[in-house]
């Protein structure tokens, strides 16, 4: 027996070679139960033998012949011909690559089976690197289809094959679900699911298998599902059981502040904040998410909640994404607070040393109070004295293991993630269920509504024409330029700023009658932060910049943004650029130049982004088009991501997991340990940072 029973077992038996299993591990397979749960990507049919004469052009199928001619041939390129033959017609078979061996299995009077995709060659219908075995009369046609699985570099299929039929053979396949609660969700059982998947008939309908619509992927997805909604609940509620500092609602700053404010704020903005400060002042940390829409005024419903930690003795952290961002807050906080007696303090990896050792050692003894700052806040020299609140801004850029560590700096520091990308339902539901969220659904008064435009580069005079026209109205313009692929040839930084570069010296030419400058990340701190006030106090008249200047940016007096190449950018950032004007009181523009020929995807964004203002329904569309995985950032999050279910298309199995994980923690808790424990394994961690 390869497998010792029960599916819990840790670790691959040492009855698998080591470099074997080091192959498997490289796939994410560690346990014996992960064998099971390594699901076929799609499937071939060989229970069937299909007539040569009976083929059609795009159709995969297996075929039985003799091999009547086979030959080496050399142009246009060398490759192996072998002409076989049955009953009823010809087909070619042609490879590009190949070996002796094949060469030999190949060779004139040889009887084979040969399943591939048909198509039309040169010399006829052929089939482009088969799949090829050798039969005699004897040899069986299989029972089931087979699976075809993700594999690594010397791992083939059939090795695979075999660890993962043992395993389905000789594992405890039991459900982790109790009878009551399978009884009311009324799916397959885990044990025939899987075998299913594994091994299915040649009756059973194929696309139900390619579009995972068949009860048994149902079931597997479900249970997937109900694996991440219970390890966000488990985690949701362990929360409760740390100590945070509780933090009361004083009003002593957050009164003063609100009465120097130029504004009034919003109900939905109040709402918010009253969310925040309840949570606050509970002796356990607040994890909350605070979403909304670019300029519905997160930041100060931040600002606020920061004081409350202030007025409470302690310390807070306002991370930032970038230096522009870093430093834009810093700014505007320092403007807000510093009438009130606070004391600021900004930390960016650019500082210069004994800068830089002034603020560490502010944040070390308590005199600074609020330090801003990018990822160097996450470095092993910085030592908070009281840290109490975490403010995360555009939290997805962030990997998990950062937020982790400065978490660590403070005791259980409570937690407010903001967010100017809405979560959709789904996304809420599956990979925030352990946050509490807080919405900021109204805009400010006054808000002038951004016309949209899209247009051909093969237009670009006139857009010349139109951004002059605005600079000497007396407002002000940005011209953004995009980040380059990164499968471009050469350092995709280089080539961004080399476009930059080119794109602020051909708009110099073409306005000699403007104030032109130019924005980047790979600036030095001091020259930024220059020329961002130059340009916010209209010094600068046409700001060119890369996409650094996507959030947080706040001058007033912009009111046009030209966009390049918008065809290359997600909704979600060209939501954010769009963003950036509609501040004040001039009617704003938004241009989007894009280049012919669009691809499907492209056209597909720009029609959203066109037609919507929203951020919520464009967040929607954008989980719609590009999945979860994308929108989340999940190569440098670190969570694992749903192998099997679509959160989207199965909206109905995540209601239906949901509802169930609350009940199995409540009434089944040790099966909702197994399921988790069949499941995620040692990941869970990853899905509550």
């Amino acid at each position: 027996m390869l497998f010792r029973p029960g599916s819990l077992a840790n670790s691959l038996p040492l009855s698998i070679p080591p470099a074997t299993r080091n192959k498997l591990e490289k796939i994410g397979i560690l346990r014996p139960i992960d064998l099971a749960l390594h699901l076929p990507l799609r499937y071939e049919d060989e229970t069937c033998i299909v007539k040569i004469a009976q083929l059609n052009e795009g159709q995969g199928a297996q075929i039985e012949g003799e091999i009547t001619h086979s030959e080496v041939m050399f142009r246009p390129r060398r490759c192996l011909i072998a002409q076989v033959q049955d009953d009823s017609g010809i087909l070619y078979l042609r490879f590009l690559n190949f070996y002796p061996s094949q060469q030999k299995q190949l060779a004139i009077g040889k009887n084979i089976r040969a399943l591939g995709e048909t198509r039309t060659g040169y010399f006829g219908l052929e089939m482009v690197h088969p799949k090829c075995s050798a039969v005699t009369q004897a040899s069986p046609l299989k029972k089931q289809l087979t699976p075809i699985y993700r594999t690594t570099a010397g791992l083939t299929q059939r090795t695979l094959n075999k660890y993962i039929q043992t395993a389905i053979k000789e594992l405890t396949l039991d459900d982790t679900i109790s009878l009551p609660l399978r009884s009311k969700i009324k799916l397959a059982s885990f044990a025939e699911s899987v075998q299913f998947l594994h091994n299915p008939p040649p009756q059973v309908n194929e696309q139900s298998l390619l579009d995972r619509t068949h009860p048994a992927w149902q079931k597997l997805k479900f249970d997937e599902l109900l694996a991440q909604q219970l390890s966000m609940r488990v985690h949701y509620k362990k929360r409760f059981s740390y100590r945070a500092p509780p933090l009361f609602n004083q009003e002593k700053y957050k009164g003063q502040l609100l009465q120097l404010l130029p504004f009034k704020l919003t109900a939905a903005q109040k709402n918010t904040l009253y969310e925040i400060s309840e949570d606050l002042s509970k002796p356990h940390p607040m994890h909350r998410l605070l979403q909304g829409d670019v300029g519905s005024g997160k930041t100060i419903v931040a600002v606020l909640t920061a004081l409350q930690a202030i007025e409470n003795g302690y310390q807070v952290a306002f991370m930032s994404p970038t230096e522009i961002l870093a430093e834009q807050h810093f700014l505007k906080l320092s403007e807000w607070l510093t009438p009130l007696g606070i004391h600021l303090g900004w930390l960016t990896g650019s500082l210069k040393k004994n800068e830089k050792k002034t603020v560490l050692n502010g944040i070390s003894d308590g005199s600074i109070q609020l330090v801003i700052g990018t990822h160097a806040l996450f470095q092993e020299q910085v030592t908070f004295h009281n840290l109490a609140l975490m403010v995360v801004d555009e939290q997805h850029k962030f990997g998990v293991q950062q937020r982790l560590t400065l978490r660590e700096k403070g005791i259980a520091p409570h937690q407010l993630i903001m967010s100017a990308t809405p979560i959709p339902r789904t996304l809420a539901m599956s990979y925030y269920a352990d946050l509490d969220i807080s919405t900021i659904n109204e805009l400010p008064p006054g808000r002038t509504p951004i016309i949209t435009r899209l247009v051909n580069n093969a237009r670009r005079e006139e857009i010349f024409e139109r951004v002059r026209e605005t600079c000497l109205a007396g407002n002000q313009a940005y011209w953004v330029c995009p980040l380059i692929d990164e499968l471009s040839i050469g350092n995709p930084e280089t080539l961004q700023l080399q476009t930059l570069l080119e794109t602020h010296q051909q708009l110099t030419l073409a306005f000699p009658d403007l104030r032109v400058s130019l924005i980047h990340g790979k600036q030095d701190s001091g020259i930024k932060a220059a020329t961002m006030a130059a340009f916010k106090a209209g010094e600068i008249q046409l700001l060119v910049a890369t996409t650094v200047i996507e959030v947080g940016v706040d001058v007033p007096n912009a009111s046009i943004m030209v966009i390049e190449h918008a065809e290359r950018m997600g909704l979600a950032q060209l939501h954010q650029l769009r963003g950036r004007v509609g501040r004040g009181v001039a009617q704003s523009v938004c241009v989007l130049l894009f280049q012919q020929p669009l691809s499907e995807l492209a056209r597909a964004r720009l029609k959203i982004i066109y037609e919507n203002t929203d951020g919520f329904e464009i967040a929607r569309q954008d989980l719609n088009l590009r999945g979860p995985g994308e929108l989340l950032g999940a190569r440098q999050s670190g969570a694992p991501m749903l192998r099997f279910a679509d959160i989207v298309q199965d909206e109905k199995l995540l209601d239906l997991a949901k509802a169930v994980a609350d009940e199995m923690l409540n009434d089944y808790p040790q099966d909702a340990q197994a399921h988790l424990q069949r499941w995620l394994a040692n990941k869970q961690d990853y899905l509550h940072a």
